[in-house]
Formats: C-alpha cells, structure tokens, sequence
C-alpha cells in the first residue's frame, strides 16, 4: 500500500483535495491527505439520468458491463475539472481499478485498454506530457518511477516505467477518454464494468482478498447497478442492453433439465423457443401469413364428390369423409402427410356427412339424397368402434332428398338438424330437428320447420342467444325466396329474422373481433313465369353484419359470384380470409373459385372492415362478358383483383347442377 505524501497547504490544493499533490507556489505547512475516497471515472462519463449515444448495456454470463460504439469514439468523455474542482494536479501517487472483459481477439488488436487523458498544448513543457495513457488490467498501484499490476487478486507484478511519471502534471484544461485509443486503433471493443481512480493509495487492501476476485468492486456506475432489477412503472431503459446465450439450431431438441433454460430457433417456422419444465415455450414467433395455396394431394374418388368433411377421432387420427354421388363414399385418414383410403360406406347420392362428438361416442352422419334399391329413403348415422377401428351404423332416420345435417348443442342439450330438399316434385316441405334422448340413447323428432328446397343449415350463438339458419333455395316456381333465421326461445326455435335470397344454397357465420357476419351463398336467379327475362346465374351473394343495438342484420357487401354453393372462412395469423365456391356461369362448370382478404383499416368510427379479391381470375365467359367481373366493376364495388395472383381453377364441389335442367328446375 502506497504512503500518502505531503501536500502544500496553498491554495487552491489544499488538504481538502482527496489525493496528493503538490501545489504551485511557496512552501507553508505540510499535512497529509486522508480524504482519500474512490474517483469512479466510469459514472462520469456515462450519465446516469440520460441516455448518451455511443454506449449500450450488454450481459455477459450473468453480469452488466458497458460497451463502447465505434460510431461515436469521441462520446465516452468528460473534462477534468469535474473531478479535478479544487487542485488542478495530477496525484503523484494513485491506484487505477478496472473490470474488464476482452473479445477473443489478440491484445494488438483489441485486447489494450485507455484511460487516455488530452491536455492542451500550451500546458505541456514537452512531447511526453501532453498525452498520459495508462493501460492496465485488473488494478495497479503507479507511484514515480514504477508501477505494480495486480489481476483477478492475485500477485503483483512490479514493472520500471520507461519514463518517470511527472511529479507536476497539470489537468488544466484537460479531458478524459474513456476507452479510446485515439484514430489509429479506434475504441476499446470490450465491454468495461469498473474504471475507478484511487488518489494517494494502493486498491489492493480495499479488493482483496475476496470472494469473486474477478469482480470485486470498489465503484461501478449506478447505471449498472439499477439492470440488476427490472425497470419500474415501465419506463423505457436509459440504455439499450443485450445478453448472451446459447441457441440451437435445426431440428427441434430434447427439453430435459440438461437443456432448461436454453433457447432453440426453428429456422424453417422462424420461431424462437425456450426449453421450459420439459416443454419449448414459444418466445417469438414469426407473423403467420398466407402467401399462396398450391395444390398438395389429388383424391381420386368413385364419383363426383358433393362435399368433404374433415375431423380428428382423439388418439386415433385425422379423417377425411367424402360424400360421393354415387353408390359408395368413402373415408380417408390422414397417414404420413397424405390422406389414404380407409373405410368405404355404402351411400344414396350423399351430399353431405357431419361429424360431431356426444360424452364419449363419435358420430357421423351422412346426408342421403336419393332413396335405397327398395325405394327408401332414410338418412343414416354412424358410430366409431373404438374395438373394430371403423365406423358402423347407429340410428337411420327417415329424411327426404336431405341436403345437409347441422349438429349443436342448446343448453347442454344435442341436436341434430336435416334440411329436407324436397318430397317428390314438392320442394315445400317440413325440415326436421332431432333431440338426443340420454335415456333410449338415439335421436328423436323435437321440431318441425317449413322450408321451401332447404339447402343448408347454419348454428351460431351471440352472447346466450342460439341461432339456426336455413337456405332456401326454390319454392317450385322461382329461386326468389326468403331465407330464415331463427332463434331458440322457451325451448324451441321462433322466427327471428327474413331474407331475400335466389338460390339460397348456402350460410356461413364468422366473426372478426367483436363484430359477427353472416354470408349467403346465391346459386340462381330464376322465376318460371319470367324465365327469359330472369335466368342468371352470375349474381350477387350477399354479407350481412350483426347491427347489435338494432338487433338485426344489415347488408354489409355485395360480392358477384358465379352460381355460389359454399362460403369458408378462415384465419391464417393475423388475417381474414373467405373463400366462395363457384359452380357455373351459365354456360360452363370450367369457373375459378375465389379468395378474399378481408381488409380491416382504422376510422374515426371504428375498423372498417372491406373484401380484397387475393387469387383467381375469372374466365373469358358470360362472367367476364357481362362486364360485371372486369376491374372497373371491381373498384366500384371495393373488391381488388390483384392481376399477378395465381389461379384457381376447376370444377366447382358439387356438380349436382347438372341435374338441374330436367322438367323441374332442382332435381
């Protein structure tokens, strides 16, 4: 430990002065220097209450330190007189402490430290004096003619000093960089943790011995010391800091203890895990976001396919059913990354299967449109064997050229709804809504609904409200018939709400947010008694809005389709899709199915919410010739083509509109 020296007793260093000096004038009185507290240079220049450019905060095993940026060399400084405020000498004696962590690089490179001190010219009596550098690691004791390095604690290391250090050094006028290695080398590319200016004293008895040597402290800025907690009322970090870590790449890990705490990037998804109680958590995931559909699989099937439905039996695996129009559908289940052939069911032109889940049992029901060989006509639902692995018949119910089957619940109570297309030449006729009897464990008639050629139904809920919506689709002269809405009230459904629709054959309910809509898929304008002047097939399908304070639904957009039969939403990430499914254009099935984008932009009265057209071009048909598919239509309406999308072309999902031209309009 270094003895202090005498100091001057003259202004302006006086005994006030935390280190020694020797001060410029006459000899009066010796005293010693005992106010020898810590100078924390570091604290200086980083400034605790404002940020400063060119210092960022970075982590490294668990500890803060500073690293300097080579954009702003100059940034990590402060003038002597800030320490120097009383005695404008440099102590002939001091100790200088530092924490440092160096990159793996070699020492000429970037290993060397600076606390580099600039004086001006008119001070300095020779070359030597204007510029005093001190490079240390660890901490060192410089006294006159010598200097001693102590690191991490351990043996000081005693080295003659090419040049005595100045018994008189002024630092007026001076400035200290921290760091800097002037143009030649740039800046120091470590990270510093403690830069500390200990006047008239050896540091080693106040560092050692201790526990952690490698970072023992004597000061470090406050800066450093408030990352060690997280920021309060959540106030934006005065410095931007960073930490390292390990990250695995490629294939996803194991997550066992050895790997908590460690993250791993799904390169492929663009997502980020952390490896959590065995689990990966994800950390940050990329926007999901669709920017194309190309084709994955062909499914051959016996004969046109009039719909798909697609589930998941528990433990079991994901299944495909088709409702082929001919004598026999199939099942498909979905076996490394294809759908496979895996049950057939003997069906009766099948239009449509639903699958829904009662407790434990796992049903299907299929959709029969025409009568069996002995003239029959029933309906049919299948149940899972969880012993034979396949679907088996459950419960026939009698149904009439059913269309499709709705399944819901209603205050913990199952349902099951047919919409009856037609008896015979009659498209007026009773739909059907069954109950589930937890007793004789099968479905019972609960009520009946009059509908003209029902096409679908449709189950939605709004707060504890329950909705059922038919389409109907002919009458038996004209497709210009409402379609109803209806909602459950005292244990049955009440009409609740009408609209006009041409061909209704299809609804689809979705929400975006708090606000929900309700699409209606429009197949045919056509009446027998104005039949030259009223047969269409490219007309528009509507959506309708729920207006929640007028308690109805208003027309929210028109969208022209061509011979709609199927609305689909769906979401990918963050946005809105709805696809149609068009089916002819009056003079072809070869039309292009479409998907929107449904736009959402921000206004003074809420987010505005449009349909962007995303792929598909239509045909050069009666679509395009009638002008009402060109771009200019499209800019009228608020539907956006974009030209350079791909297309999507093929015949429509359910080609049963080539019976439609027979002695009556719907088969």
């Amino acid at each position: 430990m270094a003895v202090p020296r005498p100091v001057w007793d003259a202004a302006p260093c006086d005994s006030t002065w935390p280190g020694s000096a020797r001060a410029h004038g006459t000899q009066s009185s010796v005293v010693f220097a005992t106010d020898l507290r810590p100078l924390d240079l570091l604290a200086e220049a980083v400034p605790l209450h404002s940020a400063m450019g060119g210092v960022r905060t970075v982590q490294v095993q668990g500890v803060w330190g500073l690293q300097l940026q080579a954009a702003a060399p100059r940034a990590v400084s402060f003038p002597a007189s800030r320490i120097f405020f009383r005695c404008d000498l440099f102590p002939e004696e001091f100790s200088i402490v530092m924490t440092l962590k160096c990159p793996h690089l070699t020492p000429k490179v970037s290993g060397t430290f600076c606390l580099y001190v600039r004086m001006p010219r008119s001070l300095s009596e020779a070359p030597h004096a204007s510029d005093a550098r001190v490079r240390l690691v660890g901490h060192g004791e410089v006294s006159e003619g010598s200097f001693s390095l102590t690191t991490d604690c351990g043996l000081p290391v005693d080295v003659a000093a090419d040049v005595p250090f100045p018994a008189t050094l002024s630092v007026g006028g001076a400035r200290f960089f921290i760091g800097s290695r002037k143009r030649a080398k740039g800046l120091f590319t470590g990270l510093v943790r403690q830069l500390v200016l200990l006047p008239g004293a050896d540091a080693t008895p106040r560092l050692c011995p201790s526990r952690d040597a490698r970072l023992a402290v004597l000061a470090i800025p406050q800066v450093l010391q408030d990352l060690a907690g997280r920021p309060e009322d959540n106030e934006v970090l005065k410095y931007p800091y960073e930490t390292d870590l390990k990250v695995t790449l490629g294939s996803q890990p194991p997550c066992t203890k050895v790997e908590a705490g460690q993250f791993w990037l799904d390169v492929s998804r663009k997502g980020l895990y952390l490896c959590v109680g065995g689990k990966w958590v994800s950390v940050l995931a990329a926007k999901e976001k669709l920017d194309y559909v190309e084709e994955h699989q062909r499914l051959p099937t016996h004969s046109e396919t009039l719909g798909i439905e697609v589930f998941r039996i528990p433990e079991v695996g994901l299944f495909a059913a088709t409702a082929n129009r001919k004598a026999t559908s199939a099942i498909y289940k979905w076996t490394a990354g294809r759908f496979v052939a895996y049950q057939s069911i003997r069906t009766h032109q099948a239009q449509s299967w639903r699958h829904f889940i009662i407790g434990k049992q796992i049903f299907l029901a299929v959709a029969n449109f025409a009568p069996n060989d002995r003239g029959q006509e029933f309906s049919v639902i299948y149940k899972w064997s969880a012993r034979r692995q396949k679907f088996t018949p459950y419960q026939r119910i009698s149904t009439h050229s059913a269309r499709d089957w709705e399944a819901f619940q209603v205050d913990g109570e199952h349902f099951l709804a047919v919409a009856n297309h037609r008896e015979g030449d009659n498209h007026n006729v009773d739909s059907v809504i069954y109950k589930w009897n937890p007793q004789t464990r099968l479905f019972e008639a609960n009520q009946t609904i009059a509908t003209s050629g029902a096409y679908d139904w449709e189950f939605f809920t709004v707060g504890p409200y329950s909705f059922l919506a038919v389409a109907n689709t002919f009458n038996g002269t004209s497709t210009r018939v409402h379609s109803h809405l209806y909602i459950w009230l005292v244990g049955s459904f009440r009409l609740f709400q009408s609209f006009l629709t041409f061909g209704a054959a299809d609804w689809e309910v979705f929400r975006i947010g708090e606000r929900l809509f309700l699409a209606v898929a429009n197949s045919h304008s056509y009446d027998v008694e104005m039949q030259a002047q009223n047969d269409s097939y490219v007309i528009n399908s509507v959506i309708y809005e729920l207006n929640v304070t007028a308690q109805t639904f208003v027309k929210f957009q028109d969208i022209p389709t061509c011979s709609a039969l199927d609305w689909e939403f769906f979401s990918v990430g963050e946005d809105y899709f709805l696809v149609v499914a068009n089916s002819f254009d009056g003079s072809t099935f070869l039309v292009n199915s479409i998907i929107y984008r449904l736009k959402i932009s921000a206004s003074r009265a809420g987010n505005e919410i449009t349909l962007d057209f995303l792929w598909g071009t239509y045909p050069s048909s009666s679509c395009l010739s009638s002008g009402l598919c060109s771009e200019a239509w499209a800019r009228s309406t608020g539907v956006r083509i974009l030209s350079d999308s791909p297309s999507l072309t093929g015949s429509a999902s359910l080609p049963s509109l080539l019976g439609r031209f027979g002695s009556s309009v719907f088969p």
